[in-house]
């Protein structure tokens, strides 16, 4: 059984966990990270008083999907609107392109592949481009820092155009 833990007061909450069904061994596993986690970690922080939000979800996060990712990541996003923050933004990326070796995630055949067809993949909309999660972090940053009233969803091509202030000077 998992002890409930309180955080330190807090203004903002940033979540990124998530898994996939290959890693997590099963949908339930899944689900217990995707969705039951995410939501233990949000509402931990508005109970240490956060009013700002900001959550890695996926492109085509949808709670009626018919695909199960989909439709987990869409439970996710519901249930987090529904805990009372000021202002909570959901980053929407499309695939993630990053080191996960380095950070000691298992390697990603297919992932690879589709990164590699991807970097030859201008034709291809800005939201369906793979992007650097370190620009998916940047954007969901500013955003949730901005923080504008209610829910509001960036979508891969939104953060595409991201770009570091610290970098224009």
């Amino acid at each position: 059984m998992m002890s409930k833990r309180t955080l330190p007061a807090v203004d903002d909450v940033y979540i990124a966990l998530g898994t996939t069904i290959k890693v997590a061994g099963s949908q339930a596993a899944f689900r217990a990270v995707d969705l039951d986690a995410v939501l233990a970690v949000a509402r931990a922080g508005r109970a240490a008083g956060a009013t700002r939000a900001g959550v890695v979800s996926a492109m085509g996060a949808n709670a009626r999907s018919s695909v199960f990712y989909n439709r987990v990541k869409g439970e996710m996003e519901l249930a987090l609107s529904g805990l009372g923050y000021a202002s909570l933004v959901f980053a929407r990326p499309s695939l993630l392109a990053g080191d996960r070796e380095s950070l000691g995630q298992p390697g990603r055949s297919g992932e690879k592949l589709a990164l590699l067809a991807m970097r030859f993949g201008a034709w291809l909309p800005a939201n369906y481009r793979a992007i650097d999660a370190g620009r998916v972090a940047g954007a969901l940053h500013a955003a949730v820092r901005r923080g504008a009233p209610g829910v509001q969803v960036l979508l891969s091509g939104r953060m595409q155009d991201w770009r570091d202030p610290a970098q224009d000077t």
